[in-house]
């Protein structure tokens, strides 16, 4: 008897045909898989279902053979009802131009001119952004996902679609330099995507906040998830990324490196933390492993909405002035291979109501003999107060001097130092709001004696006049006339409401004048240096009118 033989295929073959079958297959279990869900609400309809979801070639009775309907007429509310992906509606969804900070680009493919990019504007597939130094700008898409692209960066907008009525939006972007941050409204069906092609590595979500960069510089290409989890992946391998985490990849032939802790928030220094007035100086704790630091300032409200960005290597800035409302502060470590850390959070409001006052006195750059001067400004309608800062730097980081005031006059409550100053003057309303303080006047103070010219006396009918330079209108004056010189025991101390003292029948002799100039407020100023009379002798005061004009200066 013959036995045929059964040939058996090898096994290295054998694997690589069902490999082969799986990868055929695959697609096809793919897309039976790929069904969007609607569930039934009352008075719906197959027929309606069909025009509001489906592709005008696809008729509704193939819906109702996919979810084996049995009457068209009979759809039990609160039922599921299956739409494969395939068949539904797609639709254009343009992203838009939520805000601009800074010199922002676009341009159509990579040959198109560059224009400038406006807030408000509709963005299509192929448009390519380019920011600036100092620039930034925010996209709107579809499902309100969001889309922060930083100073230096490079984007396209490769897919912008959403299909029809669904509610799910396929948004698929090219970062080809630079850094974006990204707040990604959670997928509302199996075709929601948000992904984010990189050099090295393509991020996709179905909702969270994370932030991707280009890599460059030295850095290796970087995914940080924030919320939710992030799969970071390239042709070499994937790396699921979670919360607080972040996975670096130093180019497409390499495997995304496993995932690594982001540096901790920084903690902020209260003591030098005061942002209801800006420009403002703020510091916090350092972080160990941090090689520099990143400052942002957003809209509270709309925390993809940069207003303020500064790179610090030290663990300090000066916030500068801001627009009003209420802002976030965001501060965050980052490590020396350029990944950044969790963010240290703060809000605070800058209020521009009510308005600030005009400056009256005194005016820019006036130099005042005086350790405490008066400070003069306007009315403002609707204000209940004001509040004085003098400070020696033109940001008032340090003020030496803040006084309010319930008029619109106030002098230094305490005595300052000779030298160079700068103040300004910010309304309060009647619930002591504080609002947004108007522009710095700059002033210096000194002490420096003043030496006056004076004149020879004369005198006539038994008396002599004293005169000096008249001060500012409503101030009063205090003489001391002295024949020593110390004023221990002036034989004259007399205040008078004009700027002169008459003397009947003075002494033959030398006299020590000196007078003090005082403001309508009660403010004495300081005594004038003395100086020297000499009298004429008593057979001098004749018929002819004469005075001493003492050139005594404020």
């Amino acid at each position: 008897m013959t036995v045929s033989s059964t040939r058996f295929p090898h096994p290295v073959w054998l694997c690589a045909r069902l490999f082969l079958l799986a990868a055929l297959l695959l697609p096809a279990f793919a897309a039976s898989a790929q069904d969007w869900t609607y569930r039934v609400r009352p008075g719906d309809t197959l027929w309606d279902l069909g025009d509001r979801y489906l592709k005008p070639s696809v008729p509704w009775q193939r819906l109702q053979s996919h979810n084996r309907v049995a009457d068209p007429y009979l759809l039990p509310p609160g039922s599921q009802l299956k739409f494969p992906i395939a068949w539904l509606q797609v639709q254009p969804a343009p992203a838009r131009v939520l805000a601009v900070r800074g010199r922002v680009q676009a341009r159509l493919g990579d040959s198109g001119p560059l224009r400038e990019l406006h807030e408000g504007e509709q963005l299509g597939i192929g448009q390519h952004l380019l920011t600036g130094a100092n620039a930034s700008v925010t996209l709107a898409f579809a499902d309100d996902s969001r889309l922060q692209l930083r100073e230096n960066s490079h984007l396209r907008l490769d897919q912008l679609s959403r299909y029809g009525s669904t509610g799910m939006v396929d948004t698929r972007l090219r970062l080809e330099q630079g850094r974006s941050s990204n707040r990604v409204t959670p997928a509302k069906g199996p075709a929601s995507r948000y992904i984010i092609d990189a050099p090295a590595a393509t991020s996709s979500v179905r909702g969270t906040v994370f932030r991707v960069s280009a890599g460059g510089a030295g850095h290796s290409a970087a995914t940080e998830v924030i919320e939710g989890r992030v799969q970071v992946g390239n042709r070499r391998g994937q790396q699921l990324v979670t919360r607080g985490h972040a996975s670096r990849a130093s180019s497409a032939d390499t495997r995304p490196q496993p995932p690594e802790d982001l540096l901790p928030a920084p903690v902020l220094d209260p003591a030098r933390l005061r942002l209801d007035t800006l420009p403002a100086a703020l510091a916090w704790a350092p972080v160990a492993q941090a090689a520099q630091y990143r400052v942002d300032v957003v809209r509270a409200d709309q925390p993809d909405v940069l207003l303020f960005a500064q790179d610090t290597t030290e663990p300090h800035t000066v916030l500068p002035d801001l627009e009003p409302g209420a802002l976030r502060l965001l501060v965050r470590a980052v490590s020396a291979e350029g990944v950044e850390g969790l963010d240290a959070e703060l809000d605070f409001q800058v209020n521009d109501q009510p308005t600030p006052p005009l400056t009256l006195r005194p005016v820019n750059t006036e130099t005042i003999n005086s350790a405490r001067p008066r400070f003069e400004w306007s009315q403002v309608s609707g204000a209940a107060g004001s509040v004085l800062q003098i400070a020696r730097d033109p940001q008032f980081l340090e003020p030496v001097l803040e006084q309010d005031a319930r008029s619109t006059h106030l002098r230094a409550s305490q005595d300052l130092a000779p030298g160079a100053y700068f103040w300004r003057v910010a309304s309060r309303d009647a619930e002591g709001r504080r609002g947004r303080f108007g522009q710095p006047v700059a002033l210096t103070l000194t002490d420096a004696p003043v030496d006056p010219a004076l004149q020879p006396p004369q005198a006539a009918k038994g008396q002599l006049t004293l005169r000096w330079q008249a001060g500012a209108p409503g101030q009063r004056y205090r003489v001391q006339l002295d024949r020593k010189g110390d004023f221990a025991h002036p034989l004259l101390d007399e205040q008078v409401d004009q700027p002169q003292v008459s003397l009947k029948r003075p002494w033959h002799g030398t006299l020590h004048v000196r007078v003090q100039y005082i403001d309508d407020d009660g403010y004495a100023g300081p005594f004038s240096p003395a100086q020297q009379v000499p009298l004429p002798c008593r057979t001098c005061y004749g018929a002819a009118g004469a005075t001493v004009l003492l050139l005594l200066l404020l």
